[in-house]
């Protein structure tokens, strides 16, 4: 096996429904292309979500960061690379490179997954998965951004408070991922992406949250800086999730 094959690239266009205010492709939707990007490089593998559904078995998202320099614009293409870093009993680490038209990098982002059964949803063994075969994928390509760090959130104060909807459930019965990714940026001020840009997205899964539950918002904000620590929060206080958000000045276009 070539290291090609190892990793998978496809491509993208930042279409117009994918943009925001300022032409550029908003961080959910690039979440979500990473999501499927993923999809695509496991399923052309043999341990896609479909396969493993055949046996009660699927991938559920721990953690991801992201990290930019930039992000495409309106109608640009750009491509995302994706390779397995590691694979443990339990947890496999997955990164990504996305790539602008004109082939500079514009950012990495890395991701932590776990398979779960479907009945118990407990973790499962991964190296019990056709006999490990995952692990033949294993790619040696330098990711250059930090590793997903711990966020505590000493926040009691709720800054806002939302009810999950029909349009939040994705087929696995709960909150879609990537619409935590957009509850948590809509936390913030139209003002303040008319000045800055997310440099750096972090979030971590802990629970499920379902149709109707009500949750909560806390933030900590980093003193002297743009840097936000958010915590999504059943009403119960169970942790469903943990985001960092790092901001930083947009350039200036000439």
């Amino acid at each position: 096996m070539s290291m090609l094959e190892k990793m998978g690239s496809y491509a993208f266009v930042a279409e117009p429904f994918h943009v925001d205010f300022t032409g550029r492709l908003t961080m959910g939707v690039l979440g979500n292309q990473l999501l499927n990007a993923a999809g695509f490089h496991s399923t052309e593998r043999g341990f896609g979500i479909a396969k493993l559904n055949e046996e009660d078995y699927t991938w559920v998202l721990s953690r991801l960061a992201i990290e930019l320099e930039e992000m495409p614009f309106q109608y640009e293409p750009y491509k995302i690379d994706t390779w397995v870093e590691n694979v443990y009993r339990l947890f496999t680490d997955r990164n990504f490179a996305i790539e602008g038209k004109d082939g500079q990098i514009l950012g990495y982002a890395r991701s932590v997954w776990a398979m779960i059964s479907t009945e118990t949803r407990k973790p499962a063994d991964l190296m019990a998965l056709h006999n490990g075969e995952i692990a033949d994928y294993v790619y040696d390509r330098p990711c250059p951004i930090e590793k997903p760090s711990r966020i505590k959130v000493r926040s009691q104060e709720a800054v806002a408070t939302y009810k999950v909807k029909y349009s939040d459930i994705d087929i696995n019965g709960h909150l879609n991922s990537v619409r935590y990714i957009e509850h948590i940026l809509d936390l913030f001020p139209l003002e303040l992406f008319k000045e800055k840009r997310v440099q750096r997205f972090e979030i971590a899964y802990m629970a499920e949250s379902y149709f109707d539950e009500q949750l909560s918002f806390f933030v900590d904000k980093e003193a002297d800086s743009d840097n936000y620590d958010v915590e999504v929060r059943k009403e119960s206080g169970e942790s469903v999730c943990r985001s960092r958000v790092i901001f930083t000045e947009l350039k200036i276009e000439n």
